[in-house]
């Protein structure tokens, strides 16, 4: 064979003409759409942070999922771990453009990424973990399979609910990403609730795992429904959503499943937050640090290299 010639990975290099450092699902579907002008009336830096919000929370996901790469208890659930990363990834990606787009990367890029790096690299890869904005559920440890499940469970009908509403926002590009995410988001929901039944009303030991996980992930909770002063504006301006509006359809989601699993709603105190201040304020665990350790680690050893 000619290696030269017929190397399985050129299709992958031809394919990924920028040399980006990942690559997402639908990017390049809507990536017209970064360049939009911001709504009349809308202050660029808070559109910015908001978008950083809900890529970051894409990101810091996804990445986490990415850690049942090869260590999945069926390659099935494998796969489908492995693609609900990656859905996660093309939403970043797209989220985080646009804030580059609106300025949120320009303190970011240094002489040594400023030729060969986009805006999303820049911001994915070289922003220490207090310049972070998403919320602590998603940097919270996976732990075992039960706990996961719960995780994406949470973490799925909260972003169902939110970009289900996103779709009428006034900012094209967030409502081109959340039209795209919410397919993507119900099949996430369905594949956790479907493990959590199966786990939950299985076998003694099983449940107690279940209850167990969806203990571990219940004080990140509340953070989710608090709003941040940068959405209580912009949700003014018809760009938003409140995040406190969006609890009645999350625990409605909840409610569906957790009776049929034979699971008791935990009652443990919220964490996430030291003084009022979380995850949107770059307040965060020694989780996240440990997250981007990994994440960051190879792009930082090798500033502007592509391939």
């Amino acid at each position: 064979m000619n290696h030269t010639e017929e190397n399985v990975y050129d299709a992958l290099a031809e394919a990924d003409h920028e040399g980006r450092w990942a690559y997402g699902a639908g990017f390049d579907e809507t990536v017209v759409e970064v360049t939009a002008p911001a709504p009349e009336g809308v202050d660029r830096d808070d559109l910015a942070a908001y978008c950083l919000m809900l890529g970051d929370d894409a990101l810091v996901a996804s990445q986490r999922l990415s850690e049942w790469a090869t260590n999945a208890p069926e390659l099935e659930e494998e796969v489908a771990l492995a693609n609900i990363a990656l859905d996660l990834l093309g939403q970043a990606r797209m989220l985080l453009s646009r804030a580059g787009h609106l300025g949120a990367a320009e303190r970011f890029r240094t002489d040594a990424t400023a030729a060969a790096l986009s805006d999303e690299d820049v911001l994915a890869y070289f922003r220490d973990d207090r310049f972070f904005r998403n919320v602590t559920l998603t940097e919270a440890d996976l732990g075992d399979f039960g706990r996961t499940m719960a995780w994406i469970l949470v973490f799925s009908s909260w972003r169902l609910a939110l970009m289900t509403e996103l779709r009428g926002s006034a900012d094209p590009v967030l409502a081109a990403v959340a039209a795209k995410a919410v397919p993507e988001l119900a099949y996430q929901r369905e594949y956790a609730a479907g493990w959590v039944v199966r786990l939950g009303d299985g076998t003694a030991y099983s449940h107690e795992r279940m209850q167990a996980g969806l203990d571990d992930v219940w004080p990140f909770v509340p953070e989710l429904f608090l709003p941040h002063p940068v959405e209580t504006r912009l949700v003014e301006a018809g760009v938003a959503v409140d995040p406190a509006a969006l609890k009645a359809s999350v625990d409605g989601d909840l409610a569906q499943v957790l009776p049929v699993a034979t699971l008791t709603e935990p009652t443990r105190p919220a964490v996430g937050l030291v003084g009022g201040r979380g995850g949107r304020d770059g307040v965060h665990t020694e989780a996240l640090g440990r997250v981007l350790a990994v994440m960051q680690s190879l792009a930082r050893a090798h500033p502007g290299a592509t391939w």
